[in-house]
């Protein structure tokens, strides 16, 4: 039985999911060993052959590939639970690039038999295009990311702490939907860092963005006594002030897409912009 399960839902993901992989296979070595499961959902493009063809280059890991003919989240995350054999469930997105040190640190973290969580550090790598260049040298000062731990794109938690709810709801915001779960105490950020991308271009911001604000509102209306373990970060215009002056233009892409999902609210569609 492995040490460690990493858990990949993929829709589409083909040209990202060889990339995904190749970095999680050149992690430091977890006693106990580890696996990854890839669970391609809904697929209509080369994800189940890119996954497979990275067999070769798992050196100790154990890769399996779901090739599942139905699409959405929740189903993934539910089979890739059911095959998964590990410890620790790590969930990973496919875009996602993880340190070497990362996993290694996130399962003697979860070691313990109180129920944990934990992520390491988000780094936003630079934007191909113009516009998400100067949006990213802003939204990297979101006080989101520097306080506590955020999970977006890779969280993990021991046995005890998945065992907190039963299957996986419906939801657009399962990341925090899972964090919430868990006191600030019980969450574990660790220092390994991991590439988190943001989408091309100002209509996927805007896209994401929406999708975003939608997550977070249905967290707070079907699931409201899980914000009781949200993290006190900074309010008000402070921090806005001192981020703005540090990247002007960057505010000003901020502030594009924010009145552009103020314009047009509804729709949670979300394609990423590459």
């Amino acid at each position: 039985m492995p040490r460690l399960s990493v858990i990949i839902p993929a829709h589409n993901e083909a040209g990202m999911i060889g990339d995904c992989l190749h970095a999680l296979f050149a992690s430091d070595p977890v006693a106990g060993g580890a696996e990854v499961i890839v669970v391609a959902n809904g697929c209509q493009d080369a994800t189940v052959a890119e996954a497979t063809a990275c067999r070769a280059a798992a050196r100790d890991w154990t890769l399996t590939v779901l090739d599942l003919p139905q699409g959405g989240k929740p189903g993934a995350l539910s089979a890739g639970e059911a095959a998964a054999r590990g410890k620790v469930l790590a969930y990973l997105d496919a875009d996602v690039l993880v340190s070497p040190p990362l996993l290694r640190q996130i399962t003697e973290a979860l070691d313990r038999p109180e129920p944990g969580y934990a992520s390491g550090q988000v780094v936003i790598p630079t934007p191909r295009s113009a516009f998400s260049r100067l949006y990213a040298g802003f939204y990297r000062q979101v006080p989101f990311f520097h306080h506590g731990v955020p999970g977006c794109g890779l969280f993990a938690m021991n046995r005890a702490g998945r065992a907190r709810w039963g299957d996986w709801p419906g939801i657009i915001s399962d990341d925090t939907f899972a964090r919430l779960h868990f006191a600030p105490r019980e969450r574990h950020a660790l220092p390994a860092r991991y590439a988190w991308p943001i989408v091309e271009g100002v209509g996927a911001l805007v896209r994401v963005r929406r999708r975003q604000d939608a997550g977070v509102a249905e967290i707070a209306r079907h699931y409201p006594a899980l914000l009781a373990n949200d993290d006190t970060r900074p309010r008000g215009p402070g921090w806005v002030l001192r981020a703005a002056l540090r990247a002007p233009l960057g505010f000003l892409a901020y502030v594009i897409v924010a009145l552009m999902v103020r314009a047009r609210r509804g729709g949670a569609d979300w394609t990423r912009g590459r």
